[in-house]
């Protein structure tokens, strides 16, 4: 059994570290744990943090790193933690980092590499319900009946910000702001583990091998 390892999902939206952490989660007993998460749950208990984070989230502006940084510190100091933990998306810039260095220790962090072309098609062609959340693919994991979730019979819809070229403006802010900058950083820790993924249509079981090969691990 796999045992306490702390991990860190690195990637460009698209990449994958969403679909990913939530399968190899539950097969290695460890926490997925995103931002978006963490803001949630503090907001649902209405923590101190939780509120204040909330008023950012309403206004549509980011939440400041002081309370990110906090959210996350208690978040990893939880019981479900101390086997381990699978960040995604988180940190996002080398300020981030070096705090979560002071937090805790990291055992790997898995960059995943996949082509600009690959995440613009992956995308622009996502289709998320209105109702449950729940995502689709018109191309790679079409719904049962065409604009219909699934799950709950709710209306799928195209967010905004999976138009082509508002992807492309994204993946451009991703590689010059947060990609480079963290894979540097990660590198010269020694903990990088590069897992490349060139097609759009590859099975994410696939991809999960190969980041379990990367860390030199059989699968659970």
């Amino acid at each position: 059994m796999v045992r306490s390892l702390r991990l860190v999902f690195l990637g460009p939206p698209g990449s994958g570290k969403g679909t990913y952490a939530s399968i190899m989660a539950p097969e290695m007993k460890i926490p997925h744990i995103s931002t978006g998460d963490i803001f949630r749950d503090e907001v649902a208990r209405k923590t101190a943090l939780g509120r204040e984070a909330a008023g950012f989230l309403e206004r549509g502006e980011l939440v400041p790193d002081k309370i990110v940084v906090e959210m996350v510190k208690g978040r990893l100091n939880r019981e479900d933690c101390k086997a381990g933990f699978i960040l995604d998306g988180y940190p996002r810039t080398i300020g981030q980092a070096e705090t979560l260095d002071q937090i805790t220790g990291l055992d790997a962090v898995i960059d995943l590499k996949v082509p600009d072309s690959v995440i613009i098609d992956r995308l622009s062609t996502r289709r998320v319900c209105q109702r449950c959340g729940a995502i689709f693919n018109v191309k790679y994991m079409r719904p049962k009946k065409p604009g219909i979730c699934d799950r709950c019979g709710g209306p799928l819809h195209q967010r905004e910000d999976d138009r082509p070229e508002v992807i492309k403006k994204r993946l451009e802010n991703y590689h010059v702001k947060i990609g480079k900058p963290l894979e540097q950083y990660y590198r010269r820790k020694s903990i990088l583990k590069t897992v490349t993924n060139r097609k759009a249509d590859v099975p994410p079981a696939v991809v999960v091998n190969r980041i379990y090969r990367a860390l030199g691990l059989r699968k659970p």
